[in-house]
C-alpha cells in the first residue's frame, strides 16, 4: 500500500521528482568525481614511477616518499657516487619544477642514463632533447595544450621548442634537459635519484647497505612506494575526502529536506483523507520517508551514471593535469551518504506531516 502510494505521488509530479534526482545526483557525482580524481592522480603518479624501471629511490634529507621536503636538493655528486656502489647497474637524477597555476610538474632529465634505466622513449612525433630549449610532451599533455613536435610551447614563462611527442606513462608529462632547468629555477641539485641494480632480487639487501650508508638519506624500493600511493596515507587528501563528504551529506539533506517541505504543503488535503479513513502517524510518515528513500536511491544512480559522463570530459579536455578514475568501492558509500541525506531531510517533513490534524487538513486550499 505505501509503495503504490510512493509511486503515484512520484509519477504525477514529474517536474518536482526530476529536480530532487539531479539534485541529489549532482552531490554523488561531486563525491565520485572529487574522489575519482585523487584516485586518478595516485594511479597516474604510481604508473610513471614504475615505468622508470629503478628498485629503489634515494631522496634528499627530509623528504617524504611521495617527494614533499622543505631542505635542500641532493647534489649531483650522489648520481655517480651511488652509482658505483655494489649491485647498482644504474642510476639517474631527476629535476622537479612545478608549472605555475597547475598541478603539473616539468621535469629535467639526463636523457641518456634515464634511458639506460627504462628503455628509450617511444615517439609519437618529432626526436629526443637536443637543444638547451628543447622540451618533449608526452601525448596527453601535446593532446591537452593543442600542439605538435616542431611548435612551441609556453612552460615556466619561457617559449620553448616542441622536439617530439612521447608515449605517455613514464616519469613525467613533460621533460627538458636537467641543466638548463636547474639554470632556470636558480637551483643545483636534483630532487630524486633512480636506482636500477643487477638483479630486483638484491633490493631488500641493498635498500639495507644504503640506509647504514646515508643514514640520514630516505631510501625507499619501488614496493614501498606502491603501497603509499593510496589516499589513506596521505593526511591532506583524507581532509579533502571528509571535506567533500561532508557537503555531500548538506547537500543531500537540504535538496531532500526543501523538497519533501513542498510535497507535505501540497499534500495537506491528501494527507487529511488518509487521517481520517484511519491512517496512523507512523504510516504517514512512512509514505514520507518511503518517497525520500526512493528518491535517494534515484540519485545515487544518475550520480554514478553523470560520474562517467565527467571523467569522458575531463579525461579528453585535461587528461594530464586532471585524470579522473572510476571508484567502484565508493559507489555505496556515495550512495549511503545521499540515501542517509535524503531521510535525514524528510525526517522534519515527515513528522510534521504525521501530527497534521485531519480536520484541519481537510479544510486546506
Amino acid at each position: 500500500m505505501i509503495l503504490k502510494l510512493v509511486w503515484e505521488n512520484v509519477r504525477f509530479r514529474p517536474v518536482r521528482t526530476l529536480l530532487s534526482l539531479l539534485l541529489i545526483a549532482g552531490s554523488v557525482t561531486l563525491i565520485l568525481t572529487l574522489v575519482g580524481m585523487t584516485n586518478g592522480f595516485l594511479e597516474s603518479s604510481e604508473k610513471r614511477n614504475e615505468a622508470v624501471g629503478a628498485d629503489l629511490i634515494f631522496r634528499p634529507k627530509g623528504s617524504s616518499m611521495l617527494g614533499s621536503f622543505n631542505g635542500a636538493p641532493l647534489s649531483e655528486k650522489f648520481v655517480d657516487q651511488l652509482a658505483r656502489e655494489p649491485h647498482v647497474a644504474g642510476a639517474t637524477g631527476v629535476v622537479d619544477q612545478l608549472i605555475g597555476g597547475s598541478f603539473d610538474t616539468v621535469c629535467g632529465i639526463d636523457q641518456a642514463s634515464l634511458i639506460h634505466l627504462s628503455g628509450p622513449f617511444v615517439f609519437l612525433q618529432g626526436h629526443g632533447l637536443e637543444k638547451p630549449d628543447d622540451i618533449l610532451l608526452d601525448q596527453y599533455y601535446a593532446d591537452q595544450r593543442h600542439v605538435h613536435a616542431g611548435g612551441k610551447i609556453d612552460v615556466l614563462n619561457r617559449e620553448w621548442n616542441v622536439a617530439g611527442i612521447v608515449e605517455p606513462g613514464k616519469l613525467a608529462h613533460l621533460f627538458v634537459q636537467k641543466e638548463k632547468l636547474e639554470e632556470l629555477i636558480d637551483h643545483k641539485g636534483v630532487s630524486r635519484i633512480y636506482l636500477k641494480l643487477d638483479d630486483p632480487r638484491n633490493t631488500d639487501s641493498v635498500q639495507k647497505e644504503l640506509s647504514a650508508k646515508y643514514e640520514d638519506y630516505p631510501i625507499y624500493s619501488m614496493k614501498d612506494l606502491k603501497s603509499f600511493y593510496s589516499v589513506d596515507k596521505i593526511p591532506l587528501l583524507n581532509y579533502f575526502t571528509d571535506t567533500v563528504l561532508g557537503i555531500g551529506v548538506v547537500s543531500g539533506l537540504l535538496v531532500v529536506w526543501m523538497s519533501m517541505y513542498m510535497a507535505v504543503l501540497q499534500r495537506t488535503r491528501e494527507i487529511g483523507i488518509l487521517k481520517s479513513l484511519g491512517a496512523s502517524k507512523g504510516f504517514v510518515m512512512g509514505i514520507i520517508l518511503a518517497e525520500a528513500f526512493l528518491l535517494g536511491l534515484g540519485g545515487t544512480v544518475a550520480g554514478i551514471v553523470l560520474s562517467f559522463g565527467t571523467r569522458w570530459i575531463l579525461n579528453t579536455l585535461t587528461p594530464a593535469s586532471f585524470p579522473q578514475a572510476i571508484v567502484p568501492i565508493w559507489w555505496p558509500i556515495a550512495g549511503s551518504i545521499a540515501v542517509g541525506g535524503a531521510l535525514l531531510g524528510s525526517l522534519f517533513p515527515a513528522m510534521l506531516a504525521a501530527r497534521q490534524d485531519p480536520i484541519e487538513a481537510l479544510a486546506y486550499e
